[in-house]
């Protein structure tokens, strides 16, 4: 019996529900629920972060490791797994009235992030879309980028009716109740596609890929594209709200301008998915790891007035909207599908791994040389990741 293929649309928004909840009941969640953490267990802010970073480390050492396993067992059984580990993380989390068993908690959501979230999703979802893969990608981080905007309120409402520990019995109910399912649903559909009997099958569309050293180039420079680029968003967006007050403006003023980054971030994937069939691959990376020095320089060079800190966190939003995008096609398109979970795998460990220790690097930053210099640190990391991605795009224009 052939298994019936759903619909493309289906599998994105089925896959897209899991990306809302697995960002929001894990990355984004201590961004609602820390205080009342630090308020209920009076444990130290060192504590309650320093274990998210030690889960996010643990993410970027097994990277490499993760996406070879979604290469070799498929995207359908790791993310299913992920599902598993993310339940069991929220479980033992919810269950945390001691210091380590908060740890543990995050100890095992370390490697369900880098099962469940972009990084595990990207190549499951090109096991099934194919040749329309870009498109996929692109549809699939818009749900994505809804995920704080949706967990935040609801994560705060949570805590305040429940109590955090409850919030994440919750969670680990989503994970457990909801992802799982749907993860074992619809990312089956793509590992057997099969053509009836009475219908020629098509032939496979192949495009050039990347080879021997000029692959070890690329590979390298994307690396070291998207490593520099995640030190600055990841240092920027924990810190982005008093970094505001730091250049003097009100904490209304800087809730506002922070408030506006999420929306720019899914205006730019919306833009993509509306005008990217007529962007080349490469052409949208330049956009995307552009608009980053070009806030960076505005809003320094516009002395950090309101009008440049306007114009910064929406063009620092849309950067970051497109960053997703970009780390998902760029790499299918210098180097094809196969082993396409390896190569994301090996091109994100050093970024994951940077997006774990810099915002506590910048803390120190933003107390040595203030919050002026700070940024202007910062302009050099996003420069040097836009010089990579020029020389790779003029390299392999594709």
């Amino acid at each position: 019996m052939r298994r019936r293929i759903l619909p493309l649309w289906r599998v994105i928004t089925a896959l897209g529900i899991t990306q809302i909840i697995g960002w929001g009941t894990t990355y984004y969640a201590l961004g609602a629920l820390s205080m009342d953490i630090a308020a209920d267990r009076h444990w130290s802010k060192f504590l309650i972060f320093g274990a998210f970073s030690a889960a996010l480390l643990i993410s970027g050492f097994i990277s490499r490791a993760a996406g070879r396993a979604i290469d070799t067992y498929g995207g359908r059984r790791m993310m299913a797994m992920g599902s598993g580990l993310a339940a069991l993380g929220c479980l033992i989390l919810s269950l945390a009235t001691e210091p380590w068993i908060y740890v543990l908690g995050w100890l095992a959501l370390g490697p369900a992030m880098r099962l469940i979230l972009y990084d595990a999703a990207f190549p499951a979802l090109a096991e099934v879309a194919r040749e329309k893969s870009r498109r996929a990608i692109s549809y699939l981080t818009l749900f994505g980028g809804l995920a704080s905007t949706v967990f935040w309120p609801v994560s705060h409402l949570l805590s305040q009716e429940i109590g955090w520990r409850n919030a994440f019995l919750v969670y680990a109910l989503l994970h457990l109740l909801l992802c799982l399912p749907l993860h074992l649903l619809v990312l089956g559909q793509g590992e057997e596609r099969q053509v009836p009997s009475d219908q020629e099958a098509p032939p496979p569309v192949t495009t050039p890929v990347l080879t021997g050293a000029d692959r070890n180039r690329a590979m390298i420079a994307f690396a070291a594209v998207l490593a520099l680029n995640g030190i600055v968003f990841s240092s920027i967006s924990a810190h982005v709200v008093p970094l505001f007050e730091g250049l003097g403006f009100t904490a209304a003023a800087s809730v506002t301008l922070a408030a506006l980054i999420g929306p720019s971030q899914v205006a730019s994937r919306i833009g993509d998915i509306l005008a990217g069939h007529w962007v080349k691959t490469m052409t949208l990376g330049l956009i995307a790891v552009g608009l980053l020095p070009l806030a960076l320089v505005i809003f320094a060079g516009g002395h950090f007035a309101l009008w440049a800190a306007l114009v910064f966190a929406l063009l620092y939003g849309m950067s970051n909207g497109l960053i997703s995008i970009i780390k998902g096609i760029v790499p299918l398109s210098l180097f094809g599908r196969q082993g396409y979970g390896l190569v994301i795998g090996t091109l994100t460990t050093p970024q994951l791994i940077l997006n774990a220790v810099a915002p506590t690097l910048f803390a120190i930053v933003l107390d040595q040389v203030g919050p002026g210099n700070g940024l202007t640190i910062a302009i050099f990391f996003a420069l040097a990741s836009f010089a990579a991605m020029v020389w790779l795009a003029r390299k392999y224009p594709r």
